[in-house]
């Protein structure tokens, strides 16, 4: 059973909207990374102005989403738990940003050798909460689906995991040329990259638990 009805319905397309946003904010920063790693500076600093302005425009689209709730009475049974999955969800676009962000500011030397781990990484922890945007939709149309739409969230978030400790590993361990500055500077930036499948964990966690109550 959906959750929203025609009554509805421009509430639905604002939150189909918003997921949008961030679905189209994850791929800005997979190519934002990519350009970085390929030493391209002019595409790299497309990429953050434009996950900027994805950013601006899902906070005005999370306050409209909530006070259409609040003022039209919309699902106040589940008022709560809906306002919590839309800041989840935009605190998975928040991360994207300030990860971006801290790239541009710190510039970190990541040595050609790591390369291919920073992008796996990246590919990983973004893949993770892709995964998340079509059990978020479901939840709303067919919530007797999200949980198995949320398998893979889980899977991209344990490859993430098992990625980041090889690499960690493979920086304090096998490259003594690197300083020990270097090293605890590359795994700072690191963790910026397994935050996004972080965040879309806690997402899929707070999703499961709203998808069984509201089956059930």
């Amino acid at each position: 059973m959906a959750l929203f009805t025609r009554t509805t319905k421009n509430l639905i397309l604002r939150i189909d909207e918003f997921f949008d946003d961030v679905e189209i904010g994850l791929t800005v920063f997979r190519e934002g990374i990519k350009a970085y790693l390929g030493n391209d500076s002019e595409a790299f600093q497309r990429h953050i102005a434009k996950i900027d302005a994805l950013e601006g425009n899902a906070d005005r689209l999370q306050r409209t989403i909530e006070n259409e709730m609040i003022t039209n009475s919309i699902l106040p049974q589940h008022l709560g738990e809906v306002v919590k999955l839309i800041d989840q969800m935009d605190e998975i676009l928040d991360t994207l940003k300030s990860s971006l962000n801290e790239f541009s500011i710190e510039l970190p030397s990541i040595p050609e050798s790591l390369t291919k781990n920073f992008l796996n990484i990246t590919e990983a922890s973004v893949s993770s909460a892709e995964e998340l945007i079509p059990a978020a939709r479901a939840y709303f149309k067919a919530p007797y689906t999200v949980r198995e739409k949320l398998l893979k969230v889980y899977y991209f978030e344990s490859e993430t995991d098992k990625l980041t400790r090889s690499t960690k590993k493979t920086i304090f361990q096998d490259m003594p040329e690197l300083d020990l500055a270097h090293k605890a500077h590359l795994r700072y930036i690191i963790h910026h990259l397994e935050n996004i499948s972080d965040e879309a964990q806690k997402a899929a966690d707070l999703l499961s638990a709203m998808s069984v109550k509201l089956i059930m």
